[in-house]
């Protein structure tokens, strides 16, 4: 028999390929459309490569398991190689979110898979996928957000006049602690960031993929 401990480890265990993809595809994915765009910073970097350890922010993807949001090193982008910066920007921001949700549905596809062929539903390889579905639509969602420095800002940013769009994006300096203080806010007002802005949308995408929610 496991004790809480070792089912809480052994979850975590089970959660990992899942984080690991979601949080490496999301950043090379932005990289590598930037480097279409003309910009060279992150493959010069070293970034465009599936190394994990070239990616992944320690108290980010601890973050992850502890309150349920979590974040790699973002790949560098100079937008001044864009012929056209602001698209190039929501372009790129575009590219993580994106990569997260196509992933979600190959997760989905490999569960459905395992469904059909009668896989045990307490196999490890049975909740991998399950799991890998669920971190990569939280992970899309959460940074198509429209607080800055979030992907869904430079999508917002793009659709703004230039010199309001300079002003919002200039908050990416606080979207940490913006962030911090929304979280704080819902703990204390019982409106939880994931509870009611996040999860819903979640288990709308997860019902168009199929999955028990």
């Amino acid at each position: 028999m496991f004790d809480i401990s070792s089912l809480e480890i052994q979850r975590y265990l089970i959660m990992a390929p899942g984080l690991l993809i979601a949080l490496v595809l999301h950043e090379v994915a932005h990289g590598y459309v930037a480097y279409l765009l003309g910009d060279p910073t992150a493959k010069s970097l070293g970034r465009l490569t599936l190394n994990p350890l070239k990616h992944l922010d320690p108290l980010g993807t601890l973050a992850f398991f502890f309150v349920h949001f979590g974040w790699a090193k973002p790949v560098p982008v100079n937008p001044r190689y864009f012929k056209e910066p602001r698209k190039g920007m929501m372009l790129t921001g575009m590219a993580g979110p994106a990569t997260n949700f196509a992933l979600a549905a190959l997760f989905a596809g490999w569960f459905h898979i395992m469904q059909n062929f009668g896989v045990d539903g307490h196999s490890p390889l049975y909740s991998v996928a399950f799991y890998g579905v669920f971190i990569n639509l939280i992970l899309g969602i959460f940074n198509l957000l429209p607080i800055p420095p979030l992907d869904g800002s430079n999508v917002v940013a793009y659709f703004l006049p230039p010199q309001v769009a300079f002003k919002y994006m200039s908050l990416s300096r606080y979207g940490f602690m913006i962030l911090i203080g929304i979280i704080l806010l819902g703990n204390f007002t019982n409106i939880s960031l994931f509870g009611k802005i996040i999860m819903p949308f979640v288990s709308f995408l997860a019902r168009i993929l199929g999955m028990p929610i």
